[in-house]
């Protein structure tokens, strides 16, 4: 019965939305139905709190579990730290968090509501929603996985062979988004990242940061085109790529096979350091409610083709690059992944 079945809880702590989601004691997914609230960043850190508490609460109720069977959680928050548990200045949260030990007030919440300690695990957002993406890529395989996800930045992580998140020593292990991206063979200029470093960050090249970029470059080619002839800000017309992209616009294909290939060749520099055995390709892009097949299928079919020239010849065959799975589940399941790996180790 479920009543004597353990679980661990995941919570996925965004600055706009958070979610729930749990795992039992053997990995499989507790729900697939998706709980989110908001997190009320804007009335400070102990709203946010009490909103997890409360969020946790109700998932409980909805699933017929209690906090008896909840013998670990994690929490996943955007970065930077300070140090393990500890925000740093946030560019999505109130200054009010600078400095908040998230991890010693969310533990004493979940003990107060459980009525005993509970372990917590606390690991950037980007990097648990790699740990659950992995578990579903790979399912029983022994292998290591690369995340890469594009949206407004590039997410990015590598899970190692026992589930667990590459974070470094100062929680900034794996920030391979703003690694310089080989500009001679993209042919393109060193744009500024909005990390502030302009040396061509990987970021830049691969995701919507970007596309006002590259968008502009190119518009002088297409001098009929709708957005060429558009008064809109650069950033708001760039918006409008990938609809178009959908209805198979030639403007528009052409700037996301250029991310593409920008980040096939992120995927072949990260196999030379990292050599995984999977890489998932995640974000907005491979949204099936946001695209369509055929343009899922032609970006990844981009990134492989110029990935595989600068693999190793080991590598070729047995790399493989799948889409991501989860959506806005990954961050919450992942989290608590990672509370239940932690309970083993």
């Amino acid at each position: 019965m479920a009543t004597e079945r353990h679980v661990f809880i995941g919570t996925d702590g965004g600055a706009t939305t958070s979610k729930v989601g749990a795992v039992w004691s053997d990995g499989t997914v507790v729900s697939t139905r998706l709980l989110q609230r908001p997190t009320r960043s804007a009335e400070g850190p102990a709203a946010v709190i009490e909103g997890w508490v409360a969020a946790v609460n109700e998932y409980l109720q909805d699933n017929g579990l209690s906090w008896e069977q909840v013998e670990g959680v994690g929490l996943s928050i955007p970065g930077p730290f300070q140090r393990y548990g500890v925000f740093d200045k946030s560019p999505n949260l109130p200054e009010s968090f600078i400095g908040f030990d998230v991890y010693t007030a969310y533990s004493s919440a979940l003990a107060e509501a459980a009525g005993r300690a509970i372990p917590l695990v606390v690991g950037n957002d980007g990097n648990f929603g790699g740990v659950a993406e992995a578990a579903r890529a790979r399912g029983n395989a022994d292998a290591t996985v690369v995340l890469l996800a594009p949206g407004s930045g590039l997410g990015c992580a590598f899970i190692d062979r026992n589930g667990l998140p590459l974070e470094g020593d100062t929680l900034a292990g794996m920030e391979a988004a703003h690694m310089p991206a080989p500009l001679h063979l993209l042919d393109a200029k060193p744009y500024r990242c909005g990390c502030g470093r302009d040396w061509g960050c990987v970021e830049v090249y691969t995701t919507l940061s970007g596309l006002p970029y590259l968008l502009e470059e190119r518009l002088p080619r297409y001098p009929s085109h709708e957005l060429a002839r558009s008064s809109a800000p650069m950033r708001e017309r760039a918006l409008a790529l990938r609809g178009l992209a959908q209805q198979g616009d030639e403007l528009a294909l052409e700037i996301f096979d250029f991310q593409a290939r920008a980040l096939g060749l992120h995927v072949a520099s990260l196999a030379m350091a990292l050599d995984p055995g999977f890489v998932v390709i995640g974000g907005g892009l491979m949204d099936p409610e946001a695209t369509t097949v055929a343009f899922r299928e032609r970006y990844l079919r981009v990134i492989r083709e110029t990935a595989v020239p600068f693999l190793w010849p080991t590598q070729r065959d047995r790399l493989t690059i799948v889409p991501a799975a989860l959506g806005d589940l990954s961050q919450s399941i992942g989290a608590a992944l990672a509370a239940l790996y932690q309970s083993r180790s």
